[in-house]
């Protein structure tokens, strides 16, 4: 399996910290933000990973993660030029991506408290062509959030101003191959985006996809406030291990 970080984005909910440099390049506790969904998909025995970034702060990634060695894992990177969604930073990675291969990709401003490498290796073995993780919050609104019925998800909303459970779908997403078709098979949504939620729709729509909810910690990092309580969370867990 592959992996793959999307650290692009404006991260204009995080100005002024984000005038100069790129949200995902900020601390987050002891480490720049990027190096946790890397060791995420590291710690799973991913080697082979795809950074994506916009150009602005390109040669700053660069320079920080380098080749990957320090990880023990072999980096490349492609740059999307403009804002067109996850979905659509997602689409470039289509070349890197084997046809008969699965492919693991987390947002580059998501922080998990526990190693998830059993639940990635059980879906390489998994039928099932696609896999999300949820995660219980107090505002889910904020988030796609996924309906269940008998532990399966049979919708996401983007965003729903009356949510229709507390699920939110964290930013770890698990495909098949067929994910790049999919994509483009897309239509801007009003924001004048490709939705990653309209992805993971269509596979639910195939019956196609998993789902599994998390017990552990997890928090984005994509506003003052989550930034704050992912420094909170990767402080209290890095206690634990000293």
């Amino acid at each position: 399996m592959k992996g793959i970080v999307l650290a692009g984005g404006l991260g204009t909910r995080l100005l002024p910290l984000t005038k100069v440099t790129n949200k995902h390049l900020l601390p987050v506790y002891h480490k720049p933000m990027v190096y946790f969904p890397i060791e995420v998909l590291v710690g799973a025995g991913i080697k082979e990973i795809l950074i994506i970034t916009g150009p602005e702060n390109a040669g700053d990634f660069m320079k920080l993660l380098g080749s990957g060695k320090e990880f023990s894992a072999n980096f490349s990177y492609k740059i999307q030029d403009e804002a067109g969604g996850i979905a659509q930073a997602l689409g470039l990675a289509e070349g890197f991506v084997a046809e008969s291969e699965k492919v693991a990709v987390i947002l580059g401003d998501n922080i998990f408290e526990k190693s998830i490498s059993q639940s990635i290796a059980k879906f390489e073995k998994e039928t099932f062509k696609a896999k999300v993780f949820l995660k219980q919050v107090e505002h889910p609104e904020r988030f796609g959030v996924a309906e269940l019925k008998g532990g399966k998800v049979i919708s996401i909303v983007e965003k729903p101003k009356s949510p229709k459970s507390n699920y939110a779908v964290t930013g770890l997403y698990l495909y098949d191959s067929s994910v790049f078709e999919i994509i483009k098979t897309l239509k801007p949504s009003p924001r004048g985006e490709l939705e990653i939620t309209e992805v993971n729709n269509e596979y639910i729509r195939r019956g196609e996809m998993a789902c599994e909810s998390l017990t552990s910690g997890w928090s984005d990092a994509g506003t003052i406030e989550s930034l704050y309580r992912a420094s909170a969370l990767a402080r209290e867990e890095t206690n634990k291990s000293a």
